[in-house]
């Protein structure tokens, strides 16, 4: 299959210019400073993902903040000088939010809002011709995990507006688009927009998520107590997450998904794998990691069996999270597994 080339072994940069506390400058300065992109680029990873707020960009009306652009021109420069890509995501936009923690979000309002889309489309405009001078080193995400599935249609039909847009502007950059439903394996089958030979099709993957998401605060059915190993049956963990989730939406109920391992993950990739094959595009996991509340062993055997899958398929990926965020690689939490991991790698 197609590989998605300079992005195949990333990190994000979760928390810094994105999903922060608060607005200040001073986290902005010193969360991510050079240090973090000369150590990423020393471990293995050949990128980073970036994702941005539209407030860190623009102010409440739309005018564009140059302190923002200037994060993002930092960090590419930092990335450039060790040799490192740059995939900027759009995590929030002016009226859309994937973020459970913000409760009175309407989620569905974006896709059929013509305003709030117009604001959209500008602040991507302005996004890309700052970067589209580096098309081998900075490519594009529109925005981060459409978490409606009754929504797919109208995805759609932004995101083609979006490939001709950022076309018309950046002829030779990368563009990474994915489907509903928190971005999920599942719905890239789903994705239906124009393609040529920089176009990339993206999800993310936390399955199960019983086990990825184990005691995670921001689930309100999670108890944050509950623990659980890796690897256990798929009956198990369909069971526990009956209980939890009192659904059955996730990859672990697939047809064909009996064992946990690499095998697991190539079944629910497969028909992802499938779509990027028929359309002749790379595919990318931009997000997948383990909360730092699971235990340590299982982890790494997680994510041996996700990035066999991964390098079998040529499927290219950056791990959640860089620093913080209950994920961080170089949080205390992780600190005993760092250099397995590295191996993983």
């Amino acid at each position: 299959m197609k590989r998605f080339e300079g992005f195949q072994k990333g990190v994000n940069l979760g928390g810094w210019i994105s999903q922060f506390k608060e607005y200040d400058e001073n986290h902005f300065k010193n969360f991510i400073t050079e240090k973090d992109i000369a150590y990423i680029s020393s471990i293995g990873f050949d990128h980073v993902r970036v994702p941005v707020d539209y407030n860190v960009l623009e102010d409440e009306d739309g005018n564009i903040k140059e302190s923002g652009f200037m994060y993002l021109e930092h960090c590419r420069q930092w990335c450039e000088k060790y040799g490192l890509n740059m995939l900027i995501d759009l995590h929030e936009c002016y009226g859309y939010s994937f973020d459970p923690l913000k409760k009175d979000m309407d989620r569905r309002k974006f896709f059929y809002d013509k305003a709030l889309q117009d604001r959209f489309f500008s602040l991507w405009k302005k996004i890309a011709e700052r970067f589209c001078m580096y098309p081998n080193q900075v490519a594009f995400e529109p925005l981060n995990e459409v978490v409606l599935f009754e929504v797919k249609d109208a995805w759609n039909e932004i995101l083609t507006k979006f490939i001709k847009l950022i076309r018309s502007i950046a002829p030779q950059s990368y563009i990474v688009v994915g489907g509903v439903f928190y971005n999920s394996v599942m719905t890239v089958k789903d994705l239906n927009v124009p393609v040529d030979s920089k176009i990339v099709y993206n999800f993310h993957c936390y399955e199960p998520i019983i086990f990825t998401h184990q005691g995670a605060y921001w689930q309100e059915s999670m108890p944050l107590d509950f623990r659980i190993s890796y690897p256990k049956t798929a009956e198990e963990y369909r069971k526990k997450h009956i209980e939890i989730y009192k659904d059955t939406d996730g990859a672990v109920f697939m047809d064909g998904v009996s064992e946990m391992g690499e095998g697991f993950f190539e079944r629910i990739f497969e028909p992802a794998i499938e779509k990027a094959k028929r359309d002749n595009v790379a595919l990318y996991c931009g997000e997948y990691g383990v909360i730092d509340k699971a235990d340590n062993d299982s982890k790494i055997l997680w994510l041996e069996d996700i990035h066999k899958a991964f390098k079998k398929n040529n499927i290219g990926r950056a791990l959640w999270n860089y620093k913080e965020k209950d994920f961080g690689l170089v949080d205390k939490s992780f600190e005993s597994i760092k250099q397995r991991f590295i191996s993983v790698l």
